[in-house]
């Protein structure tokens, strides 16, 4: 069985708890400790709030983004907060497809 880590927020960590994903509970002074403590473990999957990627360095959000070992994903929490922007959508507007 896969080893996944979420790392976020009490009420979304108790929905992944019950999965039975290993769950850390950070705020805003842990989450790039516990970012960095959870990629030392080699899990096979890390999720991270994306409430808390502004507490968290830049190039060590890139570094994890772009690792082949562990995925990792930022997803919104339980109230949908943390919603990562849709870089797709942000192009075409750019470019004024959309």
């Amino acid at each position: 069985m896969a080893q996944v880590v979420y790392i976020g927020g009490e009420a979304t960590a108790a929905g992944f708890r019950l999965a039975g994903v290993d769950t850390r509970v950070a705020s805003a002074g842990d989450a790039a400790e516990m970012l960095r403590q959870a990629f030392s473990e080699r899990p096979d999957c890390v999720l991270f709030d994306g409430t808390l990627v502004d507490y968290v360095p830049v190039s060590e959000l890139e570094h994890a983004l772009v690792a082949l070992a562990p995925l990792f994903a930022v997803i919104p929490d339980i109230r949908g907060r943390g919603t990562p922007p849709n870089l797709a959508r942000t192009v075409r507007n750019a470019l004024g497809i959309d």
